[in-house]
């Protein structure tokens, strides 16, 4: 099931970044760090209701933001729609226990039937080139991959940015 986290749920999200952050380090992918997502990220995600929670058997598996706050680095990316009703994806994160087990597509999904029903034009998001996996998933989910952005704080990499149009 996936509904809105609340604030009750922060340790438990945050116990899944850092889960997920060491996850990716160990196979040489700096995406995540100790830095980033900090619990003063989730808070503030849970805060403005864009926090959303996966949960199996009454356990939080997973989780993802859906906002339509455009950050600042994306200003220069050359989308494919017109910046007006647009949703933006961050940190989809799934318990590395329960990863390869589908519920990453079923978060995807989750936002596509949100953006259809809010009436969003397009989801955009981004993910670090270093991270092949992440790559092959959004394009697999027909999202194209458009240019690419800087988080000097958490990689000296480029992280990809994709968008996919979802209401014409």
């Amino acid at each position: 099931m996936i509904k809105r986290a609340i604030i009750s749920d922060l340790n438990d999200l945050l116990a899944i970044t850092k889960c997920c952050a060491k996850h990716m380090i160990d196979k040489k992918i700096y995406q995540w760090n100790e830095l980033y997502p900090s619990k003063e990220v989730l808070q503030n995600d849970i805060e403005l209701q864009q926090l959303w929670k996966l949960e199996v058997d009454d356990k939080i598996i997973g989780l993802i933001v859906l906002t339509d706050i455009e950050d600042a680095e994306y200003k220069d990316i050359k989308w494919l729609t017109k910046n007006d009703q647009n949703l933006y994806i961050h940190r989809l994160a799934v318990h590395p226990e329960f990863q390869g087990k589908g519920y990453a597509q079923k978060l995807m999904s989750f936002a596509e039937n949100y953006a259809k029903q809010h009436k969003f034009i397009s989801i955009r998001l981004d993910t670090f080139s270093q991270n092949k996996r992440n790559q092959k998933f959004y394009k697999q989910q027909n999202y194209k991959q458009l240019g690419s952005i800087y988080f000097p704080k958490q990689s000296e990499y480029p992280f990809y940015c994709f968008e996919k149009i979802v209401n014409v």
